[in-house]
């Protein structure tokens, strides 16, 4: 039996935290999984930004990529390794590049999905520096073929409150709530150059919940938007009911399968018992402890669990999405969960969940030891003060570092209930 190494790469951005701990995660479970005959063993590396030729073999059997949403050079070598050379990349590259969320709402209401109403407005004013053609071209185009509209008969059409938002866009930027046709005209004359959506708000929402996903994990976090960024992520273990809890794994499922995502998270708001997917297409999902705190475990072990499954049975990079598969399974006189239950069953298949599930099983058992034993130690407390001193000034670092580590303190707690372990003390 011949020992590999299997060697994940760790592509970054302005990330520090849960690098530390997924590479922490890999070293102390030091794994050597029997597979095909082979031994694997694994390796980390963190990928770094410099030039390449076409032709040369990357070393590497995986990458996580948190850099291509934005940085081009990036997103050209994750394109080169994954179709010259079967390196598989979470997430796959042309998803990211193609897939606007104007494409994201189109696909998800065709397969029936409660998407609010939305319209797509024109640019207030043309393109012209950013374009290829010419300046006269550009005139041209606008005089001849832009229609003059009544932005407020579109008001009315949405209804209000409603959302401008570019059709594009991430991170809220440029998003504007709009209330009654004056402020939409108000909102539509600052937005510059970009296609917008106007979409609906939904009304009389009684829960925002985001749901992270992972190949076919999924976990759900009831979301507070008007809350500062450390504190929107909610400490809440009873905010959906088991059907609903359900319902919204296999949303979230669904729509990662379908545009090839291992890892993104959606949007739901509800509204009268009804899950609304609202943002979707985030294949690149906050990931900091900052941010999560008492979620981060669950984020770095389902990275773990999903790369490693991925690397030890070289999984084949999927570079075609398969759209017409989910078109097929929508029946029209069937309800929403039965269709569901149909897309779900599709997406399972796409992520090798039963497999998966059986994999980790059998080869990562001590992941939740491992894990608890390294998120309560001082190694991690050093890795929260690292990330707090790059967001907060010098006045707060000891006292937001104590608090998301207090916060991961706590998961230790509830992991160990969960898992029927005694404490610390009581060991």
């Amino acid at each position: 039996m011949a020992t590999v190494t299997r060697k994940i790469g760790l592509s970054l951005g302005a990330d520090l935290c849960w690098p530390a701990a997924y590479e922490a995660l890999v070293s102390r479970l030091d794994l050597a999984i029997p597979h095909k005959g082979d031994t694997v063993r694994f390796s980390t590396d963190r990928v770094t930004v410099e030039p390449f030729d076409l032709e040369y073999r990357p070393s590497y059997d995986l990458v996580l990529d948190r850099l291509t949403h934005w940085h081009n050079t990036t997103r050209e070598w994750v394109k080169k390794i994954t179709l010259m050379d079967g390196v598989y990349v979470l997430n796959n590259p042309w998803a990211i590049q193609s897939v606007e969320k104007h494409t994201s709402y189109c696909a998800m209401m065709k397969l029936g999905m409660p998407i609010p109403k939305t319209w797509m407005i024109p640019p207030k004013q043309p393109r012209s520096a950013t374009w290829v053609v010419s300046q006269n071209d550009v005139e041209a185009t606008v005089r001849r073929s832009h229609k003059m509209f009544d932005l407020s008969r579109v008001g009315d059409q949405v209804g209000y409150p409603a959302f401008l938002k570019p059709y594009d866009g991430g991170g809220w930027v440029g998003v504007r709530r709009v209330t009654d046709a004056k402020s939409l005209q108000d909102a539509y004359d600052q937005s510059g150059d970009r296609v917008h959506h106007l979409q609906a708000a939904v009304p009389d929402w009684d829960l925002f919940t985001r749901c992270i996903g992972i190949g076919p994990q999924v976990n759900m976090v009831k979301y507070d938007p008007d809350a500062p960024l450390h504190a929107r992520y909610v400490v809440d273990f009873h905010f959906l009911d088991s059907e609903e809890w359900k319902r919204a794994t296999k949303i979230a499922r669904t729509i990662n399968a379908f545009f090839n995502w291992d890892f993104n998270s959606c949007e739901l708001l509800r509204s009268a018992g009804v899950l609304h997917p609202i943002d979707y297409a985030n294949a690149c999902p906050d990931s900091q402890v900052t941010s999560l705190h008492y979620h981060f475990p669950w984020l770095v072990k389902a990275l773990v669990r999903w790369s490693i499954f991925c690397a030890t049975t070289k999984r084949p990079m999927k570079l075609n999405m398969d759209w017409q598969r989910f078109f097929d399974a929508h029946d029209p006189d069937a309800t929403f969960d039965e269709n569901l239950d149909r897309y779900d069953a599709i997406a399972r298949e796409h992520f090798q969940a039963d497999e998966f599930d059986a994999f980790c099983s059998e080869h990562l058992e001590e992941l939740d030891k491992v894990a608890l034993e390294y998120f309560a130690s001082d190694e991690f407390y050093d890795v929260v003060e690292l990330k707090v001193r790059a967001l907060f000034p010098p006045h707060e670092i000891r006292m937001f570092t104590d608090h998301f580590f207090g916060m991961i303190q706590f998961w230790c707690r509830t992991e160990r209930d969960r898992l029927g372990l005694s404490t610390p003390a009581e060991e």
